[in-house]
């Protein structure tokens, strides 16, 4: 009998040992979950501030592309502008019959063209990366509409405008003109015959056109650019 008793308080003991070994299993899974998910929130906080100073640090360099490309712009739409001014002069004092060797002079910022080549090394950096590296929708937006769409726009009107040149005015230079220096002037062998031929006349005209629509490409590239760096601005802000 005692020995039975005996074993009931031995079996007690190691059931009061078990507990307290279950016990302490809960206790060592529940703090090594706990660890493995700080673990986890420290390692996407991580990857978090790393991809803010990404954005940061890429929508730095596409500003600086864009601000390359503003300064160029400007310039290309203040010539195509004086351009088409100039145009509208000279065919004033044509039609005056008035030839005399300001035309000459005004020629040279007409019959010429300007050439464009966008700073994109940024955008192509990000979109390698992903284009959802930017944080903000409306950014993502206007940055493909104006990498992809609006700088398509403007090339072609470039391209329209040189390629009229190479069409239209370069014969006309070879073949009428005594002299010429590029942007300074475009001397005719006889001024007279030359501004009283309608096909030259026309070539003004069709080439004001073309301007025409260069300056409104560029105008609107313009306020992408600027709706861009705004945008920016607001996104480094946040």
């Amino acid at each position: 009998m005692i020995k039975f008793f005996r074993k009931i308080r031995q079996n007690l003991l190691n059931e009061g040992k078990t507990s307290k070994y279950f016990k302490y299993a809960i206790g060592e899974i529940f703090l090594v979950v706990i660890g493995i998910l700080i673990a986890l929130q420290l390692n996407d906080w991580n990857d978090a501030r790393k991809n803010q100073n990404y954005e940061q640090e890429i929508l730095l360099l596409i500003n600086q592309n864009l601000e390359n490309d503003s300064i160029v712009l400007t310039d290309r739409l203040k010539k195509s502008k004086q351009a088409n001014i100039l145009t509208d002069q000279l065919l004033e004092q044509v039609a005056l019959g008035n030839y005399g060797d300001s035309l000459n002079y005004w020629m040279g910022k007409i019959i010429c063209f300007e050439r464009f080549k966008s700073q994109s090394s940024a955008f192509e950096v990000l979109k390698s990366k992903g284009i959802e590296t930017i944080s903000n929708n409306e950014l993502q937006l206007v940055l493909i509409s104006y990498y992809d769409e609006v700088l398509y726009n403007v090339y072609q009107a470039f391209n329209d405008v040189e390629t009229s040149f190479k069409a239209d005015w370069h014969p006309v230079i070879k073949q009428e003109f005594s002299d010429f220096k590029w942007r300074e002037y475009c001397k005719p062998t006889d001024s007279k015959a030359f501004f009283e031929t309608p096909s030259n006349l026309t070539f003004f005209k069709l080439y004001k056109d073309n301007r025409l629509g260069n300056v409104t490409n560029i105008e609107l590239a313009l306020e992408k650019i600027s709706e861009i760096k705004k945008l920016s601005k607001t996104t480094k802000n946040d």
